[in-house]
C-alpha cells in the first residue's frame, strides 16, 4: 500500500482495532436494554456495582460466575471504555449495558435468589434489576 512495510502493518492494525470496536459496538447495540430501561439501569448502577462486588466474593457461587463477575469488576477498573465515558449519556451507557448483559447471565447461572440476598438497595431497585435481566421478582420468593 504504502511501500514501507511498518506503515502498512501500522494502518492495518489501526483498521482492525476499528472494525472490533465497531462490532463491540454493534453487539452492544443488540444486548442493551430495551422499553426505555436504560435510564433505569444507569440510575441502579452504584447499587449494582456494590452487587457485583458482594457476589464476586461468595464463594457459595459457581466459580464461573466469580469468574464472571471479576472481570465484569476490572472492565469497569479499567480507564479506557469502548465509549469515552467524558461523552454524555453514551459514555456510562456502555457500563450499564455490559453490567447488565453480566448479570443477565449470572441471574439464570446462580439463580435470583443468590441475587436477592447480596442487593443493597431498595425493594423497588431490585424489582427494576429484574426488569433489567428478564428475570421475575416472583422467582426469588
Amino acid at each position: 500500500m504504502t511501500g514501507s512495510w511498518a506503515w502498512d502493518l501500522l494502518i492495518g492494525i489501526v483498521v482492525a482495532l476499528l472494525v472490533t470496536w465497531a462490532a463491540l459496538i454493534a453487539t452492544l447495540a443488540v444486548v442493551r436494554p430495551r422499553g426505555g430501561l436504560l435510564p433505569e439501569a444507569l440510575r441502579l448502577l452504584p447499587d449494582v456495582l456494590r452487587l457485583v462486588r458482594r457476589l464476586a466474593a461468595d464463594p457459595d457461587l459457581p466459580r464461573g460466575v466469580r469468574v464472571r463477575l471479576a472481570l465484569l469488576l476490572a472492565y469497569l477498573a479499567f480507564p479506557l471504555d469502548l465509549v469515552p465515558d467524558f461523552i454524555p449519556v453514551l459514555g456510562y451507557a456502555d457500563d450499564a449495558i455490559i453490567v447488565t448483559a453480566v448479570l443477565r447471565s449470572v441471574v439464570r447461572r446462580a439463580g435470583l435468589p443468590a441475587v436477592r440476598r447480596h442487593w443493597p438497595g431498595t425493594d423497588d431497585g431490585f424489582t427494576a434489576l429484574c426488569r433489567l435481566t428478564g428475570m421475575d421478582k416472583q422467582s426469588s420468593t
